[in-house]
């Protein structure tokens, strides 16, 4: 899939580290990853992308997780990376294990944020964020859904923030998206992943609570687990030094 993908990279992409790539969640673009970019680009190179709708990524019609997964192939082929750690939070961890499965070369290690391999509710979901996207509208759906987001103790203007990122997605983006995570079922195919994997998740996540991190974890051939304490479903930008340095001590192992 050759389209105009939105990235920012931080740092040397080409260093004796492999870089990072870091994939947004179904509300988000690629600018929640600052925190990251900050932290990992000056060690090893940083790279956070929006998908195709989102940010400064052209619309795709009917565009499919396996569409976005492919992507993100293209654009480490357009900064010339062979091989990359991918980072994806929710829809991002997704995406990251759709490229795994799919480029299996291309992807090195993987830190999955808040995510699951199938979501007991995640049908649901996607009608309710589907019908209140189409009636009440982003800015009011952002509004709605920000404080089920966050963990009891977010940073100061983080909450802003995030409404005024989610307002801002195109809804006909906004329901590919949701269809990409929500529906997602990678209960047959996490446990041919092999690659080494970090599985987080905030430990006040009412989105994607631990239990689905514990269940996906247990599928993946090679994972470890790890919460993050008072984090809600946006672990990275609530608690950005402690998601770091997990996600740093991990990176660190495979580099040896």
């Amino acid at each position: 899939m050759s389209q105009r993908i939105g990235a920012i990279t931080g740092g040397s992409l080409n260093g004796a580290r492999l870089p990072v790539l870091f994939l947004h969640g179904v509300g988000s673009d690629k600018r929640v990853w600052a925190p990251q970019l900050a932290h990992f680009g000056p060690r090893r190179g940083a790279i956070a992308a929006d998908y195709p709708g989102y940010g400064d990524s052209a619309f795709v019609a009917d565009a499919t997780r396996t569409d976005y997964a492919e992507a993100m192939v293209d654009l480490l082929d357009r900064l010339e990376i062979e091989r990359a750690h991918v980072c994806g939070l929710s829809l991002g961890g997704i995406i990251a294990l759709e490229m795994a499965r799919h480029a299996p070369a291309r992807v090195a290690g993987l830190v999955i944020a808040d995510s699951f391999a199938r979501h007991p509710d995640g049908t649901a979901i996607y009608d309710r964020s589907v019908e209140a996207a189409s009636t009440i509208g982003m800015a009011a759906l952002a509004a709605a859904r920000v404080d089920h987001l966050l963990g009891s103790d977010p940073p100061p203007g983080l909450r802003e923030e995030v409404i005024e990122t989610m307002a801002a997605i195109d809804p006909a983006a906004y329901r590919l998206g949701a269809r990409a995570v929500w529906c997602a079922d990678l209960r047959e195919a996490a446990p041919r992943i092999p690659h080494p994997a970090l599985v987080l998740c905030g430990s006040e996540d009412a989105v994607t609570p631990p239990a689905l991190s514990d269940a996906l974890a247990a599928l993946l051939p090679t994972a470890r687990r790890a919460d993050i304490a008072g984090a809600g479903h946006l672990a990275n930008a609530e608690r950005p030094g402690e998601f770091n340095a997990l996600v740093e001590d991990f990176l660190a192992e495979l580099d040896t």
